[in-house]
């Protein structure tokens, strides 16, 4: 079997043609829609050839010319000694047309949160070339840490850096251009992303995750999703002192209830979690009481509204240790499988909810 050759498969319809080894047991077929299929050799007969014909040189000659190229080979050289310039074509998946860009952090040492270094990647999990700046902010400015190019559904290393670099990394931003090489494809915008990287994960284990994408856990933000931009955000240290000034001078006298009117202008209901709003006093229960009583409520308003198909609702947890969201994501997973979850909006909510949708 060879590339250029035309191969059935035997365990399933389909077939194509040869445009590559991935290893010594993995051949790339591609189809007739032009993607590359990964397949184990055993599964493939080969039912049409396709025989290439090496033009004889004369050896007489003092050089040989090759027959594809033009360039010379000297006397004294061999074919074999020739280097190997073949570079197979990108491997593509069919989901793989949606652009889907991350930015990722990864400790080099696990065990040694304290004191590790980290390594920063670009992951690329699209179809699409991506021709990308990472960026820093230092002071109104930008600097430029990594330029380059990444390869369709590749992951490309970018930096390593230790605990002391953490506050230059603060706030950062993705600039990137997708396309495709040497066929067409669609159009995808410009990307501009500007993003804020929570420094305190770096010192938490747990905040590190195992991904589709690393061996090792890692810190992975989504810098574009299914061909969106992730919006951009960032609070000074100035607005975030000015909002918690003003929140305290304005506390309030009443006690607000569990559960808020559905807004006129989005139709979200909004349940705020925190223990002081569901209980007058809490003298006397531990820990474990209080977050029974919190995903008590959880669980109530969940029934509630599990047959309201499309029906949006906000959990307002707070973000604390996350604790509190950890258990609600179990919730989720093991009861209302059904249901889909994401961290709802910073501008309107903070860090600290998640926001459900009923299906």
């Amino acid at each position: 079997m060879k590339i250029g050759d035309k191969v059935r498969f035997l365990s399933e319809v389909g077939g194509g043609i040869v445009s590559g080894f991935k290893d010594k047991d993995t051949v790339l077929v591609q189809d007739a829609d032009g993607f590359d299929i990964p397949m184990p050799i055993r599964e493939c007969v080969v039912i049409d050839t396709n025989d290439y014909n090496i033009a004889k040189v004369n050896t007489g000659t003092h050089d040989k010319k090759k027959l594809m190229g033009g360039s010379s080979i000297s006397e004294h050289e061999t074919e074999d000694d020739r280097p190997v310039t073949f570079v197979p074509k990108p491997l593509e998946r069919k989901e793989g047309e949606k652009l889907n860009v991350l930015l990722a952090f990864v400790p080099m040492n696990p065990k040694e949160m304290t004191t590790t270094a980290f390594e920063a990647y670009l992951v690329n999990d699209s179809n699409y070339y991506l021709n990308f700046l990472y960026m820093s902010a230092e002071g109104a400015g930008w600097r430029v840490r990594f330029q380059g190019i990444v390869e369709p559904n590749t992951k490309l290393f970018m930096e390593e850096f230790d605990r002391s670099d953490l506050n230059d990394i603060e706030r950062v931003c993705v600039q990137c251009l997708a396309y495709k090489q040497d066929k067409t494809f669609s159009m995808k915008p410009a990307v501009n992303v500007e993003m804020r990287i929570d420094t305190v994960k770096f010192y938490k284990l747990h905040a590190f995750r195992p991904s589709d994408f690393f061996e090792e856990d890692a810190l992975v933000y989504d810098v574009v999703k299914n061909d969106v931009p992730v919006q951009s955000v960032y609070v000074n240290a100035g607005q975030m002192k000015d909002a918690l000034l003003k929140k305290k001078a304005d506390e309030r006298v009443v006690r607000q209830p569990a559960r808020k009117e559905e807004g006129k202008k989005n139709n979200i209901l909004e349940v705020d979690l925190h223990i002081h709003e569901l209980l007058d006093n809490t003298n006397g229960l531990s820990n474990k009481d209080m977050l029974d009583c919190q995903m008590k409520e959880f669980r109530r308003v969940m029934d509630e509204n599990i047959k309201s198909k499309g029906k949006k609702i906000v959990f307002i947890h707070g973000k604390g240790e996350g604790v509190l969201r950890n258990e609600i994501m179990k919730e989720l997973k093991r009861v209302y499988k059904g249901c889909t979850w994401q961290d709802a909006s910073f501008r309107e909510y903070g860090f600290g909810a998640t926001m459900v949708v009923i299906h």
